[in-house]
């Protein structure tokens, strides 16, 4: 099922309604939606991820009675080949439609997202202004200079992979940690990836990438630099002292760059890139929640 809806203020014409998709239709093959209140946090996953590393955070807001919506980004949860094959801008499209098909149904809706996730959800605040109402930026990751990321390896061999052919016929395999602190989680991943789970791509994301989707996400990375200045939406910072991946110092870029004056942070320890899979992963929902509570009471009393 479609529906239209207008962009912006004054005369209809035909180039301003824009078809909107179902929340069923955009979905994808492993997301969810449930339904429980008028304020909605449409929540991204990560680049090679998948829905599923974001359930420990929807179960959370949903018992704080907000309404939640995780898609399956473009290319992902299915083959590895579909991941290689996509682009940022099919990320970024599937995000945009999912969000319109959120906004459909709810007055409210809040975007969160983790590692790139977040700099998606940069992005389409940047895009879509008050009608994002609050941001939950986690691990947000521009510059991939996390303690398990080998500098010889990020400085020098992967600019001559990426920005040759090499980088058609060249991966990275992800190995441990696997960006999670808490050893059973983190066991409960390998095991998945060991014992070759012909799920395994639905439950944990994908831990083969190519260099070519490397290469797209840095194209991304500089896209979202550029939208940083231009979000207004309220924004919370949620970054890992130990983050394995992308350190701290891409929470304060965040923090610098935004467009809003609404800026806190929240920076947690005893966990890893992956916070909502992680240790600390209640306290930052609990956090995000009553970030999104203040600033939907203050949308609602204005």
């Amino acid at each position: 099922m479609l529906r239209w809806h207008q962009r912006g203020n004054g005369c209809v014409s035909f180039s301003d309604l824009v078809m909107t998709k179902t929340i069923e239709d955009v979905l994808g093959p492993t997301g969810y939606y449930e339904k429980h209140g008028d304020a909605a946090v449409l929540l991204i996953h990560g680049l090679t991820g998948t829905p599923a590393e974001m359930r420990p955070i929807a179960k959370r807001l949903t018992k704080q009675g907000f309404s939640i919506m995780a898609p399956a980004l473009a290319g992902h949860c299915r083959e590895a080949i579909d991941l290689r094959r996509s682009k940022w801008q099919d990320w970024y499209t599937s995000i945009e439609q999912a969000f319109e098909a959120l906004k459909a149904e709810h007055p409210q809706v809040f975007v969160a997202g983790l590692s790139i996730g977040a700099l998606l959800a940069i992005k389409l605040a940047a895009e879509k202004g008050e009608r994002v109402a609050g941001l939950g930026l986690m691990s947000s990751t521009f510059f991939y200079d996390g303690w398990n990321m080998p500098r010889l390896k990020r400085k020098l061999l992967l600019p001559v992979v990426l920005h040759s052919p090499l980088r058609y016929f060249l991966h990275w395999d992800e190995t441990p940690p696997y960006g999670i602190k808490c050893e059973r989680t983190r066991a409960m991943v390998h095991a998945v990836l060991e014992n070759r789970d012909a799920q395994a791509t639905e439950k944990v994301g994908i831990f083969r990438t190519s260099a070519v989707t490397i290469h797209e996400s840095n194209r991304f990375i500089k896209v979202a630099k550029a939208a940083l200045p231009h979000v207004k939406s309220p924004s919370l910072i949620v970054h890992s002292t130990e983050d394995d991946t992308a350190s701290l110092r891409n929470a304060h870029f965040v923090a610098k760059r935004l467009g809003t004056r609404q800026i806190e942070t929240f920076f947690v320890d005893d966990t890893y890139h992956v916070v909502t899979l992680d240790k600390r992963r209640d306290d930052i929902a609990r956090r995000m929640a009553e970030f999104f509570k203040k600033h939907a009471g203050a949308v609602a009393s204005a």
